[in-house]
């Protein structure tokens, strides 16, 4: 993974400070950990390979090593909870836009949180907001994203895909990353209290 690409990305907050792991148990858990530092608002986490990554309803979430991504984003919003209501949405419209950005493939939402591409599953979210009373301690947003894997398990063949196993080609996992980001931050800057 080349960060320096990512570090290009046009964001004022989201992306300028990246933690990047060859391995991790889940970039979910760590991002809960570094969360607690408000110095850290707007570091992304990424790492190579999950060895427990959290997907939908409490299962595991594969990420294969050097081909997709996967990607946690801390930020400390200036809001009110109510605010935040419809975030999974627009994160999950923002990399359908992304993907429609560099490649023009359409992928579609499947509510609340996954994204399918040739109705397979391809992308999924996770969100989760820690507060205290009405204030927001933190937000974290979760991301796995299949780009070049080939390899699926039994139980996955039928269900997941990857850009790659659909269209037969590598897809550089920084170009999608740091896009994403750019139009995250743009898309919920308000949302979150940025401006």
């Amino acid at each position: 993974m080349e960060l320096e690409k990512i570090k290009q990305a046009k964001t004022r907050i989201i992306g300028k400070q990246i933690h990047y792991q060859e391995e991790i148990i889940s970039t979910h858990l760590l991002a809960k950990e570094l969360a607690k530092n408000k110095q850290n608002n707007g570091k992304i986490i990424i790492a190579e390979k999950q060895t427990g990554g959290i997907g939908t309803k409490g299962q595991n979430w594969y990420t294969g090593k050097y081909n997709n991504i996967a990607i946690s984003i801390i930020l400390h919003p200036q809001t009110s909870i109510s605010k935040l209501e419809g975030l999974t949405r627009e994160i999950a419209e923002t990399m359908q836009a992304t993907i429609k950005k560099l490649y023009n493939y359409e992928l579609t939402i499947k509510e609340p949180n996954d994204l399918l591409l040739k109705g397979k599953k391809i992308c999924g979210i996770l969100t989760e907001i820690n507060t205290t009373a009405e204030t927001i301690n933190y937000l974290i947003i979760s991301l796995g994203f299949n780009v070049n894997e080939e390899e699926f398990s039994l139980e996955t063949r039928e269900i997941a895909t990857s850009l790659k196993k659909e269209f037969g080609k590598n897809f550089e996992r920084e170009e999608i990353i740091k896009t994403f980001l750019e139009i995250l931050e743009n898309n919920i800057k308000v949302k979150i209290g940025l401006e």
